[in-house]
């Protein structure tokens, strides 16, 4: 099924990252579109895709991951301002026909992503 999905770890403790807030934007030549605002349960994923069915459309794309609210959230001290306050995740979906995950493994210092499936 055609959708876009995403998936957060924090490997800095081994585990899902929950209640990561998430917004996802489409870009067009001379602004970004906001379509929608998530947050990641208890197993690091959104409890649906972030697009699917007609909205499901090829693009270029952003999603943003709030990742030093997260870990402030979680009671760690991070300076002012945060090494990575911020994830922003530019991305194009060319094949309407295939899943697109993009997971996020995170650590205050750090980030990384991938095109999953």
């Amino acid at each position: 099924m055609s959708k876009l999905t995403t998936h957060v770890l924090d490997v800095s403790v081994g585990s899902p990252a929950a209640g990561v807030r998430i917004e996802l934007r489409a870009l067009q030549a001379s602004a970004s579109q906001l379509l929608g605002v998530h947050h990641t349960g208890e197993d690091g994923r959104c409890m649906s895709p972030l697009l699917e069915g007609e909205h499901f459309q090829a693009g270029r794309y952003t999603l943003t991951f709030y990742v030093g609210e997260y870990f402030r959230n979680r009671g760690l001290e991070l300076p002012e301002p945060a090494f990575i306050d911020v994830a922003v995740v530019h991305f194009g979906i060319a094949q309407v026909d295939q899943h697109y995950h993009v997971p996020l493994l995170v650590t205050p210092w750090s980030y990384s992503v991938y095109r999953g499936r």
